[in-house]
């Protein structure tokens, strides 16, 4: 499933076959979280917008319109007319970051809709039943997600529930590849580690998932809200432990050079609402550093958004057109500036791997880490 192809110092080039095409490494991943991009691009669109694999949220799937409703549409890819890889996650963040209430037994978690305040129930096996349902490629298993910080002796137990519940989504996955209503029996599963910010929890968990020979692994629980120097500081500490021969993803990152950085660390697949959530309120990449449209700089500025990208909204429309939609509060301003987000997302990392391929990776770092992550000169 997943070959090395490069390696450039620690940072990784690879690919990733599934039963839905293949993927390039590193990647972004797009977040469609109820089978949809916030800003109105639609699944062909994404296509052009260089988009190789879409994530879904399995939490809000299954409370809206239903995994049920989506497995009797055909799954995922039909549903949404998406024909590239899906990765969906597990539920396990949104019970424990949106639930009112919940209760975390080893059956499960008991908890509360955040839609309707309706009591509802899930499990490792039933995550992975919704998932099947779904017919994702890449299915993510259920984890116990703990607030950062927690203490040390929590956060140890946390890890080792996180690991039996591990093993209990493998024996569903493999029950449930052998259903005959699965759409997908070919569906791979990510096993996820967690651990804090205790370098020791992360290590001895990473070792204990590992000996499961899962399909790729993902390190969980980080870029939550600890300063960025403690994230790089974990993977520097895990990663090592993770298998070469399998995709190494990063949860929930991140920003342009968050995404460098980790590459540089030995990370493979990265996926964030940043994007497009930053996008629909003005802030866009560049790769001269961040731009607010908003402001009033670009009143009559007839330049594109990015003098250096080529997505269809640099290529059509002014920063001073731009600027009037959101001023005016046209809906067309939200969906330009996600257009032009997540090419640049994907441009990156396509400019990643292409350094890689060069071996000119730490002169792309040196040059883009520090510079993406500032404004950009207003000249």
């Amino acid at each position: 499933m997943y070959t090395l192809l490069k390696t450039n110092g620690i940072a990784r080039r690879g690919k990733v076959e599934t039963v839905h095409g293949t993927f390039q490494t590193p990647c972004f991943m797009n977040v469609g979280t109820s089978a949809a991009i916030k800003g109105g691009i639609s699944s062909p669109e994404l296509v052009d917008l260089k988009c190789q694999v879409e994530l879904c949220n399995t939490y809000h799937l299954h409370l809206r319109p239903s995994d049920t409703v989506i497995h009797k549409m055909g799954g995922l890819h039909k549903f949404m007319n998406w024909h590239r890889p899906i990765l969906t996650d597990s539920g396990g963040f949104q019970v424990f970051s949106l639930a009112k209430l919940r209760k975390i037994k080893e059956e499960g978690v008991y908890f509360q809709s955040h839609l309707d305040g309706s009591r509802l129930f899930i499990s490792p096996e039933v995550s992975m039943q919704i998932q099947s349902h779904l017919a994702s490629t890449i299915a993510m298993a259920f984890d116990e997600c703990v607030e950062n910080p927690s203490p040390y002796d929590y956060s140890a137990r946390s890890c080792e529930r996180t690991t039996r519940w591990l093993i209990r989504c493998q024996k569903e996955m493999e029950r449930l590849s052998h259903e005959p209503d699965t759409i997908n029996p070919q569906q791979l599963l990510f096993g996820i580690n967690q651990g804090c910010t205790f370098e020791k929890l992360r290590v001895e968990h990473m070792q204990a998932i590992r000996e499961l020979d899962l399909d790729g692994y993902a390190v969980g629980g980080l870029a939550v809200g600890e300063p960025t120097e403690d994230m790089y500081r974990i993977l520097d500490v895990v990663v090592p432990h993770m298998p070469e021969n399998k995709p190494r993803y990063l949860m929930g990152v991140g920003t342009p050079s968050n995404i460098i950085e980790a590459v540089a660390r030995g990370i493979d697949m990265f996926d964030c609402v940043m994007p497009t959530r930053n996008a629909r309120h003005g802030t866009i990449f560049t790769w001269q550093g961040m731009r607010h449209m908003k402001n009033l700089t670009y009143q009559t500025d007839p330049r594109p958004m990015d003098e250096e990208c080529n997505c269809p909204a640099c290529r059509n429309f002014s920063r001073a057109y731009v600027r009037h939609l959101f001023k005016a509060q046209e809906m067309l301003a939200g969906r330009l500036t996600v257009i032009h987000n997540l090419y640049f997302y994907n441009t990156l990392t396509e400019k990643i791997r292409e350094a890689i391929d060069n071996d000119t990776f730490e002169e792309f770092r040196k040059k883009y880490s520090v510079m993406l992550s500032q404004k950009a000169p207003e000249d």
